[in-house]
């Protein structure tokens, strides 16, 4: 039996509390700096190695985080959640994101069906249709093949998917698994769709509407504008539009989409990417089998997940980490900064990920919380992010802890070498540079060019980009932010904050508004 408690109620968080942070400036520095590099490792599905030896931490402190799990039974609450218990306790529903790459403990059923082949079921679907598409067995109305994939959403239905797409475009291009290009419309600012309307082929393009409900302003008034579009062409939109709906909604059998495909209320928009929201499009993209090795990546690293003891958890003990650094150093940001410009929407989604699922007040059981909770969480592509924001990292007033991302190889192996070294190699340097650099710093009597160090990092690394990569470093984030959520007695899995400004938008539209807001909307000409 799991109990549900705040953290600042456990015996060992209170332990952990009277510790000492490590002086990273004094450890990381000469012999003892490079014996933590090697010791302070964990090794991650796709050939990934999670190491943190430029965190606060030693082995007192480690000891008293694997006493924090034990106390907070993370190891067992995942257990729960794998095998169906109604985790998301404010809308009363299973959390099922896992199920979609492999199944992880007992079968679990929901709405009277197997869960696990549910999905497997709209995978299958989801590659018939899109080797039907690819081989053109599906064609536009002049029996030509399709070119082009857009997708329609909004939020999880957008930021997830668009990441992944944009982490393997490069790779499957050099690998000849590039099929379609896929495009992306999101904000309902009319200047999103008709830049990309403008900029596909409208004949020739697939459209994916994501919409669980049916019922998303934004995604069907951005529908609207696609068919509009398409009709001002001479074409039929029914014959160029798909969804991806839940089977209740007023999209499932409607006559309007070449087909529909299916997910449910078990998975959130933001843990979406690994269900038909991500498989879809990728599918069409890239191939069913791409999609099908970045699913296996996500698999092998929820097995890991599994894993009772942090210090064979990669997942589990960067969670740990970082309800560390928030609730006993204090620091109340992450950047996330890979070194990779696959990965250049990354930090986006994973903005969504961790702010949507942990950036709440109050715990599992509607009662306030006395301790803070989810970081604000920002990042941008290396080297970029040094020319922007490390000012701020480096000699700012606060102190941001950093997870940074790196490969050993590029996705491309297209190099050139100059002043000796190439590309990759001056990436590889960069990266590397900037650990240290963070967390020992740099004495100087001049203190404009003073650098105080002790500023902590951790750093993902594997070989290269590559799909089963990319699922399973999505898998790790997404284990992480439901690890912090466990520890903090919250409820990762709604989003209440983000339906009042929707609805105060709908009042407005609806001209029902409070006479400030009757102010904003003349000043914005509503």
């Amino acid at each position: 039996m799991t109990n549900w408690n705040n953290l600042d109620t456990l015996a060992s968080f209170k332990e952990l509390q009277q510790s000492s942070p490590v002086d990273l400036k004094s450890v990381m520095s000469g012999e003892e700096g490079a014996g933590r590099v090697k010791k302070y490792q964990i090794p991650m599905a796709a050939g990934f190695t999670y190491d943190y030896a430029a965190k606060q931490v030693d082995d007192d402190i480690l000891r008293s985080l694997s006493a924090l799990a034990n106390e907070a039974q993370l190891a067992d609450k995942f257990k729960e959640l794998y095998n169906g218990a109604v985790i998301n306790t404010g809308e009363n529903r299973l959390v099922l994101h896992h199920l979609t790459r492999g199944q992880l403990g007992d079968a679990v059923v929901a709405d009277g069906a197997d869960k696990r082949s549910f999905y497997v079921e709209q995978q299958k679907r989801i590659a018939d249709f899109a080797d039907k598409v690819h081989k053109g067995e599906i064609v536009n109305e002049a029996g030509e093949k399709f070119t082009s994939v857009v997708q329609i959403g909004i939020g999880g239905s957008d930021l997830g998917p668009r990441a992944m797409y944009i982490a393997l475009e490069n790779w499957a291009k050099k690998n000849g698994k590039f099929l379609m290009d896929a495009h992306f419309i999101s904000n309902v600012d009319p200047d999103d769709a008709s830049a990309v309307l403008a900029e596909v082929d409208v004949a020739h393009a697939i459209f994916i509407l994501v919409s669980k409900s049916g019922t998303t302003l934004e995604t069907l008034t951005n529908q609207s504008f696609v068919m509009d579009a398409l009709k001002k062409d001479g074409l039929d939109p029914s014959k160029h539009m798909i969804a991806v709906t839940s089977e209740t909604s007023p999209l499932a059998d409607s006559p309007d989409y070449l087909a529909a495909f299916y997910m449910d209320d078990y998975i959130g928009g933001r843990y979406s990417s690994t269900s038909a929201v991500g498989g879809a499009v990728l599918s069409l993209a890239f191939g069913p089998e791409v999609f099908a090795a970045f699913l296996n990546g996500a698999a092998e690293e929820d097995k890991l997940a599994k894993e009772a003891d942090p210090m064979k958890n990669p997942d589990m003990l960067d969670a740990l980490i970082g309800v560390y650094e928030r609730n006993v150093l204090g620091y109340p940001s992450t950047a996330i900064l890979p070194y990779s410009q696959a990965l250049s929407r990354f930090p986006a989604h994973l903005q969504q990920l961790d702010m949507e699922s942990n950036g709440k007040s109050v715990n599992r059981f509607k009662e306030s919380l006395s301790y803070p909770t989810g970081p604000v969480i920002f990042g941008e592509p290396g080297t970029n992010g040094q020319h922007s924001f490390y000012q701020l990292l480096h000699q700012g007033t606060d102190i941001v802890p950093l997870q940074f991302i790196g490969f050993k190889d590029s996705q491309l192996e297209n190099d050139v070498t100059i002043q000796g070294s190439t590309s990759q190699q001056k990436l590889k340097a960069n990266v590397a540079a900037q650990i240290i650099a963070f967390a020992c710093g740099k004495e100087d009597e001049d203190l404009n060019k003073n650098f105080k160090g002790g500023r902590p990092s951790s750093i993902i690394v594997g070989e290269r980009l590559t799909p089963e990569a990319l699922g399973a470093l999505l898998a790790h984030f997404e284990n992480k932010v439901m690890f912090q959520g466990f520890l903090w007695n919250v409820n990762s899995f709604d989003q209440e904050g983000v339906q009042l400004g929707k609805t105060l938008a709908k009042k407005v539209l609806a001209g029902d508004m409070s006479d400030a807001l009757k102010e904003y909307a003349g000043l914005l000409e509503i």
